[in-house]
């Protein structure tokens, strides 16, 4: 089996190197091998190629900045997952696993989100995965799988667990958001998850992963803090501070709930969630080792 990862070099991407089975030959391409957004240069890179699956782990993350830079975010996030999964059309045999995200919902629901509920994305970001969602699943059919996570974080790369340690260890204190609810996933959980989907030929459509349980961001700024606290990277002094929505404006809009529900995953692939509190111990040894 031969597998093609794309955004070799994000916090996913490294996941899904750690994490690679034994006897599957993957390549990897960071954006310096492989630019998504370039069609003429996906259709020769995948004919080369020639994968069984291609696992897109590249994205543009920063919410915030697509709301000003919209051709980016639509770009890497619509046009580019159309343009993989065009390529693996012509192949004739690849499939394409693609990963998305809980922010293609309004976050109006109270009960978690299942994989056919109708996106409504409140901002540029959430859009444009919207777009690559659809463009995948048009293209390909059932050689096409979506895979949608959140509030993904890692020892590596640009996230919040490494934002709310850099923060806490300069300021010694942080001010986060508590009236936002969805699911803290590392990126270690998720990989290990892709990776049993890579190998399900059988499965096709859109998927949900995360951690299990529930939370804030200011709760999982408040056990970022003690967990590493505990582990002695952090100082016990260290404080976070409860603020809603209103007090912390940003230019995109988030969902206030944004929980998916895993169980059609669950049932699929016969794996249970770890909590995402006991993951989050998981990562704060892992940045130790950083």
């Amino acid at each position: 089996m031969r597998v093609l990862v794309t955004g070799a070099a994000g916090q996913l991407g490294h996941a899904l190197r750690l994490a690679s089975p034994q006897g599957i030959d993957v390549q990897f391409a960071t954006r310096a091998d492989l630019d998504i957004g370039d069609a003429a240069r996906v259709n020769e890179y995948v004919a080369a190629c020639n994968p069984d699956v291609i696992v897109n782990a590249a994205a543009y993350t920063a919410v915030d900045k697509a709301e000003s830079d919209e051709a980016a975010a639509v770009r890497i996030n619509t046009h580019a997952p159309r343009y993989l999964a065009e390529a693996a059309l012509r192949t004739g045999r690849t499939r394409l696993l693609h990963v998305s995200t809980d922010f293609v919902f309004d976050g109006a629901s109270n009960v978690p989100y299942a994989p056919g509920h109708p996106v409504a994305p409140l901002n540029v970001y959430g859009r444009s995965k919207a777009g690559g969602e659809t463009a995948v699943l048009q293209a390909l059919g059932d050689k096409a799988l979506v895979v949608r996570t959140s509030w993904v974080y890692s020892a590596t790369g640009h996230n919040f667990f490494r934002t709310m340690l850099r923060l806490l260890r300069e300021r010694g204190a942080v001010s986060v958001v508590d009236d936002q609810i969805g699911t803290p996933t590392s990126a270690g959980s998720l990989a290990s998850v892709l990776w049993r989907f890579a190998t399900r030929p059988d499965l096709s459509g859109v998927f949900h992963w995360t951690e299990a349980g529930v939370a804030s961001w200011y709760d999982f700024a408040v056990a970022i803090a003690e967990e590493a606290a505990v582990a002695g990277a952090l100082p016990r002094d260290v404080k976070v501070n409860p603020i809603d929505t209103q007090g912390y404006p940003t230019p995109a809009k988030r969902p206030r709930y944004s929980v998916l529900d895993k169980r059609s995953t669950i049932a699929a692939l016969g794996i249970e969630p770890i909590h995402w509190r006991k993951q989050l111990r998981v990562v704060v040894r892992e940045s130790l080792r950083e």
